[in-house]
């Protein structure tokens, strides 16, 4: 089991930037594919970006492609998601997702790839 906890979350101006962190713990964590989705006001959950196990791939949802990075630090337990060039149709709570790793390389991209969900961090982005 892995516990996943966000942090980071908060109100910025448009065109500033963010970063968010989700600490994890629990028993081999670094084996997980690891990923952030967001869910505005009155919209489905959606995929954001995800990472391998072995951080050697990475994917993103088109919109934040060239703005947003994810990352991963096996030592801390944490993966983080930079998020640059921020809009206000970024705002939404931040949720960090795992799921044990089917290969190094799988990221997954589906609500459904993900068994493990931490509670959200809230982003607001002003215009």
């Amino acid at each position: 089991q892995v516990q996943l906890v966000e942090s980071g979350g908060g109100l910025v101006q448009a065109g500033g930037s963010l970063r968010l962190s989700c600490t994890a713990s629990g028993r081999t964590w670094n084996r997980y594919t690891m990923g952030w989705f967001r869910q505005a006001p009155g919209k489905e959950r959606e995929f954001v970006a995800s990472i391998s196990w072995s951080a050697s791939k990475t994917y993103y949802t088109e919109s934040v492609k060239g703005r947003f990075t994810i990352s991963r630090d096996s030592a801390k337990n944490t993966i983080d998601l930079q998020m640059n060039t921020l809009k206000p149709d970024d705002t939404a709570v931040y949720y960090c997702a795992a799921e044990p790793s089917r290969s190094s390389d799988w990221y997954g991209s589906r609500l459904a790839d993900f068994g493990f969900w931490g509670l959200g961090t809230q982003v607001t982005v002003s215009s």
